[in-house]
């Protein structure tokens, strides 16, 4: 499990809900990719409106265009290990759109037992959420 903490790389990769890799959603082939390669993390979002290269105009307010809503992949990892899965995504990826950018992790952990636990370069404060000085 990663420890990833401070400067890190953000992957979004933006798809259509209904692409697929082998009959599998091509969004969780792309986050069980990323497990496998040991990644910190990936969390998939999915749209409620958008339009792409096709220019066609996908929402869930209209039951007919309610098909194929946009779906984006988020990992984030130190930027070796995420320039380093790139070429999975160009096996993967026939149509859609990958971003990168630089972001800082401030990782949150469990509070265990006395209620409190690290914050990135900080701590949690009992039971507020906030960090303490």
């Amino acid at each position: 499990m990663s420890r990833l903490t401070g400067p890190a790389l953000r992957l979004t990769v933006l798809v259509g809900e209904n692409d697929r890799w082998h009959h599998r959603p091509l969004y969780s082939e792309i986050v069980h990719r990323a497990h496998a390669a040991g990644l910190a993390g990936a969390s998939v979002f999915r749209g409620i409106e958008g339009f792409g290269a096709s220019s066609l105009v996908h929402t869930a307010r209209l039951l007919s265009l309610s098909e194929d809503l946009p779906v984006a992949v988020v990992i984030v990892d130190e930027e070796e290990r995420v320039r380093g899965f790139l070429p999975q995504l160009d096996e993967l990826v026939a149509e859609g759109l990958v971003v990168l950018d630089r972001c800082e992790v401030i990782r949150y952990v469990g509070r265990g037992t006395a209620g409190r636990g690290t914050v990135g370069r900080g701590t949690v404060g009992r039971g507020t959420g906030e960090r303490e000085k």
